[in-house]
């Protein structure tokens, strides 16, 4: 009887153990609260949005979601002499105080002691700044630097002031001595020669840092070295010795959706909250930009301009309409694949969308963006009803929209990029906006 009682509790612990499933390595260190909390900072005019599709790798590769934070810059436009005050634009302090003040809040809510910081462009010299300037050191165990202008973007005697200037005071000063910090590993990620801010006149290892482990993405452009699938693995190899399983986020059974709605102030985007927006949420009918009933979620913004939570589903497109003073803007997406409290719109003018994309077209008429990326016509064709855009230009990638005309009298349109496809209705009149967002790619 003693025997059978034995045998009955190994074969039950032996069960126990095989059914379980394995823990990968990251998951194991995570479980030991091991791995460091990271942090991602935007780039110059950017927001934490961008960052949604990396932190969505992450998380699929075992990263705990409380540990991925992406920190919003009030004004993320640099101003263009630094020491002079801009309306509504951010001096090189203004941005390292911000990073300094969330790090500390990071490090109090996960009582870590030391973060990751994964920057993009302008992203990366303010991580070097609060290193250097503001006693990252301490407190930073690696720094990623993606796209980040280390050199500059130009590199002449005047506007010394300049912030992206590599013969001006900023980066003189941050290029000093050594490039590195003591007590901080540092990875640069550039690409060959498709960064639009890193060209001959500085040299296309601009980017790279004396010393670190530099990383060379060739065909990449200036946004993707950041945000492409290939980044991530090179981020996530650097952090943790060891490529990652998946380079695309899994998808999960019920995401849950929020974010904020910003503004533009004359051509500088902020991130500042915008109040009074009716913001509504509409589900699409599969395949097409027609409305599947009524908003799913519809607020008028408070001062925080906060919206949600929303439960969405994967499979279905939506479309995000903000109207304020007598104008909307519609934002038309596909399918959401995983939770995220990152999600910014910014309630675009006419001027500022013409400002980015040329002249729009009469007639009804689509916004094409793609914030991840850049846009060229031969790496990147986009697809109207199957028909290329013909007016992207070959060559470097520089653009990251584009305005097309659509035919009178469609209600829906199918555009696809890189694999990925959106149904939108077009604006009829000009009171509206609507933008087709690749966010996903």
């Amino acid at each position: 009887m003693k025997n059978t009682l034995i045998s009955a509790v190994l074969a039950a612990v032996l069960t126990s153990w095989t059914a379980a499933p394995a823990q990968t390595p990251v998951q194991a260190e995570a479980a030991a609260g091991n791995l460091a909390p990271i942090i991602f900072v935007h780039g110059n005019g950017d927001d934490a949005t961008k960052w949604i599709p990396v932190i969505w790798m992450f998380e699929s590769n075992g990263y705990p979601a409380n540990r991925l934070f992406a920190i919003r810059f009030t004004d993320p436009v640099a101003r263009r002499e630094d020491s002079k005050p801009e309306a509504f634009r951010s001096s090189t302090t203004d941005q390292a105080s911000e990073l300094s003040a969330f790090v500390t809040r990071v490090l109090l809510r996960t009582k870590a002691h030391k973060v990751v910081l994964v920057g993009s462009s302008r992203g990366g010299m303010t991580i070097r700044n609060y290193i250097k300037n503001a006693g990252g050191a301490a407190v930073v165990s690696h720094a990623i630097l993606c796209g980040t202008p280390n050199h500059g973007v130009l590199a002449t005697d005047t506007n010394l002031d300049g912030e992206f200037n590599g013969r001006g005071y900023f980066l003189r000063q941050l290029n000093e001595g050594s490039e590195l910090v003591a007590g901080v590993k540092f990875m640069t990620i550039r690409s060959d020669k498709f960064d639009k801010f890193a060209q001959p006149n500085v040299g296309y290892d601009g980017p790279e840092l004396k010393g670190a482990d530099n990383v060379v993405l060739p065909d990449l452009d200036h946004r993707e070295v950041a945000f492409h699938p290939l980044a991530f693995a090179e981020m996530y190899r650097f952090l943790t010795g060891r490529p990652p399983e998946t380079r695309k986020p899994t998808a999960e059974p019920s995401p849950v959706i929020s974010g904020i709605l910003t503004s533009v102030e004359g051509l500088a985007p902020t991130n500042r909250p915008l109040p009074g927006v009716r913001f509504r949420v509409f589900a699409l009918k599969p395949g097409s930009a027609v409305r599947s009933g009524d908003a799913l979620l519809d607020i008028t913004t408070s001062e925080t301009g906060a919206w949600g939570p929303l439960p969405v589903k994967t499979d279905t497109g939506y479309e995000f309409v903000l109207a304020k003073d007598g104008r909307s803007v519609s934002y038309f997406m596909s399918g959401i694949v995983r939770s995220t409290a990152l999600l910014n719109f910014r309630f675009l003018p006419a001027s500022a969308a013409q400002a980015v994309s040329g002249p729009a077209p009469s007639g009804p008429r689509l916004l094409i963006h793609r914030p991840q990326g850049y846009l060229s016509k031969d790496r990147d064709p986009v697809l109207v009803d199957g028909a290329a855009v013909d007016t992207l230009t070959p060559g470097v990638p520089t653009r990251d929209s584009v305005s097309v005309s659509i035919a009178a009298g469609r209600a829906s349109v199918r555009v696809e990029l890189r694999g990925e496809t959106v149904h939108a209705r077009p604006a009829e009149s000009e009171n509206e906006l609507n933008i087709v967002e690749f966010i996903w790619d």
